[in-house]
């Protein structure tokens, strides 16, 4: 069980209104306490910040916003203590724009070794169109040109020049920052556009009619290019090297779901994130679906399956649950002012059955911070206090406010300046007023509250080995999701109610935990139900 942590929003020790390292470390006994396993901390790196760190300068060190190496060295230590290990981001597939090696290519000529760990390309026609008709995935097109009349890739903010990983030199260099972090004594690295890496060769004109999250991904050439496998075989050889168990896990955006498993197979890594699954319509048959194709296609290459809700990219699940269209999976642009709000007690409770039958699947899961207190998405910013690139970068076709909205600094004392976040009032994005109700010093050791219902499903998950198990479906009902967990210990049964009215539950079991209240001994809608056989 690993939960992420995003750096700049979850604990401010300086006043400063960003959150950093040293606020990471004083609450990592919070996590402890939750019972999680490990933690993934978003990028702390040297970086411009034009696109919250992921825009890295410098991958060696920590950027003095978030504190020192110093501090780094202590967080990994104290959590070491507490038995959480460590997971950081590694962004592989860009620099930032202020990364010494763009800087040299930009001072170099056309064709030099400099340019050639980028990707440069000349224009076409007289020179004045870009090398093809690719486009950012925060909008617009994916080329800018320099005043020399030469055109560089970047598949994200214009600050993000993409790498040119069939130069050997930026397979060594990124191995060397591997090595360098590990000697430090990560646990692992989680991929940041573990896809995208390798391009088709040629750079050919892609089809954008085609959903890069819908779509066989590999029919898009800058996305799940066979040659990205390579790079994973020789990272999973040098993480290999290390003693303990080192994880790699992907941020694969890839479709089909036997696509993303090729990411995990024996010789590569040891994870990808299931977006298949965080995708899924709130139903009953899309859910059954999704969740025996995942499962089929991991134990295809004998790999265990990776599920998730939430993350620092995507509408939280208590927000996005709670719109009125069950099919709007994931908002596109994410949710604003002016766009349909969310019933936030309807989110709420679909969030809690959702997170309960997510974690009694067999495989891994990850926790993105603040779920656990059941935060919703702040989907009323102004404009004027945004900071996603992706709200900048807006065009005709890709309106949208951003991912600000997920990333709020979480609240931690209900009665104090932001919220217990920083010793000030200071806070790069501003919280929300319901904020307060949700910090964990309104919610711990209360009966029913959010909080309490993570730490009950983590420790039952854990008692029970629910990871490890083997599934088997049941048919209660075409709006019920139930399944059998089986293995050493017993059979623990999970039952999953999507439908308008309640149901009953089996005879002849006690329940280990709820995710909401029963009906007079019935389970209501949008619950879920962990019970195993009584005596």
């Amino acid at each position: 069980m690993i939960y992420q942590v995003y750096p700049r929003s979850w604990s401010d020790s300086d006043g400063d209104g960003i959150g950093d390292l040293p606020g990471i470390t004083a609450r990592l006994d919070h996590l402890a306490d939750l019972g999680v396993d490990a933690i993934w901390l978003s990028p702390f790196y040297p970086s411009p910040q034009h696109d919250a760190g992921y825009d890295v300068s410098d991958y060696r060190d920590v950027d003095p916003l978030f504190g020192t190496l110093a501090d780094f060295d202590a967080l990994v230590a104290r959590a070491h203590e507490l038995a959480l290990r460590v997971i950081v981001d590694v962004v592989p597939n860009h620099t930032s724009a202020d990364h010494r090696w763009f800087r040299a290519a930009l001072a170099a000529a056309p064709g030099s070794p400099e340019r050639a760990r980028y990707v440069f390309r000349e224009g076409r026609g007289d020179g004045s169109e870009p090398p093809n008709n690719w486009v950012s995935l925060f909008g617009g097109p994916a080329w800018t040109r320099l005043d020399d009349g030469t055109w560089y890739l970047h598949l994200f903010d214009a600050s993000q020049p993409d790498l040119d990983w069939t130069n050997p030199e930026v397979g060594d260099e990124m191995e060397d920052v591997l090595r360098f972090w590990l000697d430090r004594d990560v646990d692992g690295f989680r991929i940041d556009v573990a896809h995208g890496m390798a391009k088709a060769d040629g750079l050919p004109d892609a089809d954008l009619s085609l959903d890069p999250h819908r779509a066989e991904t590999s029919l898009l050439p800058m996305w799940d290019q066979p040659a990205v496998h390579d790079i994973y075989r020789r990272w999973r050889r040098l993480v290999d090297t290390y003693d303990g168990d080192r994880l790699l896990v992907a941020e694969a955006w890839v479709e089909p779901p036997e696509a993303l498993a090729r990411y995990v197979r024996a010789d590569e890594l040891h994870q990808s994130f299931n977006f298949h699954f965080l995708l899924t319509a709130w139903r009953a048959d899309a859910l059954r679906r999704s969740i025996t194709e995942s499962l089929t296609n991991a134990a295809a290459v004998d790999a265990p399956q990776t599920w998730v809700l939430s993350n620092h990219d995507v509408v939280r699940h208590a927000s996005r649950l709670g719109l009125p269209d069950v099919e709007q999976v994931m908002p596109e642009g994410g949710i604003g002012p002016d766009d349909v709000q969310p019933d936030p007690v309807l989110g709420l409770r679909r969030a809690r059955a959702a997170t309960a039958l997510m974690l009694a699947l067999p495989g891994s899961a990850y926790l993105y911070q603040g779920e656990e207190l059941g935060l919703p998405d702040a989907t009323l910013l102004p404009d004027d206090v945004r900071q996603d690139p992706t709200f900048f970068r807006r065009t005709d076709e890709t309106d949208g406010v951003g991912r600000d909205g997920c990333r709020v600094p979480v609240p931690w004392e209900s009665d104090q300046p932001s919220f217990g976040f920083g010793p000030t009032e200071r806070s790069w994005l501003p919280q929300p007023a319901e904020f307060g109700d949700l910090a964990p010093d309104r919610q711990r050791d209360v009966e029913g509250s959010t909080l309490e219902l993570y730490r009950t499903l983590l420790r039952l998950r854990r008692e029970h080995g629910l990871g490890s198990r083997r599934l088997d479906w049941l048919d209660l009902g075409p709006d019920v999701v139930a399944f059998d967990l089986i293995g050493d210990g017993g059979t623990t049964r999970v039952v999953a109610n999507l439908g308008d009215t309640a149901v009953h539950l089996p005879d002849g079991f006690e329940t280990l935990v709820l995710s909401g209240p029963t009906d007079d001994g019935r389970l209501p809608t949008d619950t879920t139900a962990w019970i195993r056989p009584a005596g």
